[in-house]
């Protein structure tokens, strides 16, 4: 994949999650393409650990991948932020 489909698929994948954990208020589109970016990272490693397949290109399935993982960082965030 290149640049700007990381880009693409981070910036809807952290959108995404950042409503679905109810930080849509609190992030900007820069922070939602690095929470993106990162979940899609975050994402195939979890996927790999259970035998699936990762990010794989400019498809659905990468998205899906990435929205997941982009839900458990927030969720750590959330957590970490709630604790202080």
């Amino acid at each position: 994949m290149g640049i700007l489909s990381w880009i693409i698929i981070g910036a809807l994948a952290g959108w995404i999650a950042s409503m679905l954990t109810g930080n849509n208020r609190k992030m900007g589109a820069f922070a939602n393409i690095i929470v993106g970016i990162i979940g899609g990272l975050l994402g195939g490693f979890i996927m790999g650990i259970f035998g699936g397949t990762g990010v794989t290109g400019f498809n659905i399935w990468s998205l899906l991948v990435s929205v997941l993982g982009a839900v458990i960082l927030l969720a750590i965030i959330n957590a970490i932020n709630r604790r202080k």
